[in-house]
């Protein structure tokens, strides 16, 4: 067994998530992160029921309205995928009918604070995008 330096070994997990490598495990997370709704629904359940930029667990009948154009099928996908990785918790409460809420855990929520970067700087540039769409069309 060889002894590797602390360089070594800092190099080594480096390239052991090298998303531009095919087979590097990032690169399929960063394939369901991109996704428009994981960027949404993140959004939504960090900005929480007030939408004051806290985050706060949301209903599925919530995130539905919130999310205009999201299929039932695919809103659901989506938040299983995500609880899967950890991203969102779904708490189930014995109502009649049973209520179910998300959240974002805390490792959701420091993915949130870059994904509401990127819905903000999409927000904001926009026209300026749509311009230089025109252009090249022209």
């Amino acid at each position: 067994m060889t002894t590797m330096t602390a360089s070594e070994k800092r190099a080594e997990s480096k390239a052991k998530y090298n998303a531009f490598l095919a087979v590097c495990p990032s690169q399929k997370l960063l394939d369901r992160i991109s996704n428009k709704w994981v960027t949404l629904i993140l959004t939504a359940l960090g900005s929480g029921p007030d939408c004051a930029g806290t985050a706060g667990a949301l209903r599925y009948s919530e995130l539905s309205r919130t999310l205009a154009g999201v299929s039932p099928k695919m809103l659901t996908q989506t938040l299983r995928s995500l609880e899967a990785d950890g991203l969102v918790s779904r708490t189930a409460t014995p109502t009649v009918p049973v209520t179910v809420s998300y959240e974002l855990t805390e490792l959701g929520l420091s993915l949130q604070y870059t994904i509401r970067g990127l819905k903000s700087w999409a927000e904001t540039y926009m026209d300026e995008v749509l311009a230089n769409r025109q252009k090249s069309i022209a």
